[in-house]
């Protein structure tokens, strides 16, 4: 069985030698080669592709996040961990809406390396834990990517409502910009609630991110 092959992309020096550092301590994983910056990374990809790229979400020249998309669209097959900084639900769903298949932060990657590395490996999706544990279920299950949370119930219009709630549009504004009433906008309002089963506003941005309504309708 050939070895898992890996490529680390981080601004950071010292923050990929000690990932590779810590992959090197495992038979059956093989770093490839680094990258400083996404350009480079992608550059790095047209010569050798491997299995894995573990992918540093805040990177100089070009985000983490467009890198992903970006390697998603070339090489589909590449599984991506997103390491992160980052400890809001927003940044995760980003991730693994753009096609991550694990999001681990930085804190905890000499603990989670490892085991988040052997998961994806496997097909499943990794979080970091300290995440997981505040995350609530339905949230946790649209950013896992489960293919009945992701598939919405929404109509059309109700999908351009919650385009516009997670854009931070006002009722009133929301009402001139469809020419509805603002009734009406209560009565979408209510129904996305009803069909998401969340209640605050701010899950439903979160959803809406992990959609991608917010850019795609």
């Amino acid at each position: 069985m050939s070895d898992y092959s890996i490529i680390i992309a981080d601004d950071h020096a010292m923050m990929r030698e000690g990932i590779r550092i810590i992959l090197n301590e495992m038979n059956g994983l093989a770093v490839l080669g680094e990258a400083g910056d996404g350009l480079e990374l992608l550059r790095l990809l047209k010569k050798t592709v491997p299995d894995m790229v573990i992918l540093d979400i805040s990177m100089p020249g070009l985000r983490g996040i467009e890198v992903a998309r970006e390697i998603k669209n070339r090489y589909p097959d590449i599984h991506i961990l997103m390491l992160s900084m980052h400890k809001s639900e927003e940044f995760l769903c980003m991730a693994l809406a753009a096609g991550a298949q694990g999001y681990l932060l930085k804190e905890d990657s000499g603990n989670e390396l490892l085991n988040a590395v052997q998961k994806i490996r496997k097909g499943e999706t990794y979080l970091s834990k300290k995440l997981v544990a505040n995350f609530s279920s339905s949230i946790l299950s649209i950013c896992r990517g489960n293919y009945e949370a992701t598939i919405s119930p929404l109509t059309h219009r109700e999908r351009q409502v919650l385009k516009m709630i997670a854009e931070g549009k006002t009722d009133r504004q929301i009402s001139d910009l469809l020419c509805i009433s603002v009734r009406t906008v209560h009565r979408h309002h209510a129904n996305i609630r009803n069909k998401l089963n969340l209640k605050h506003t701010a899950d439903l941005v979160r959803y809406a991110i992990s959609q991608g309504y917010v850019d795609n309708i």
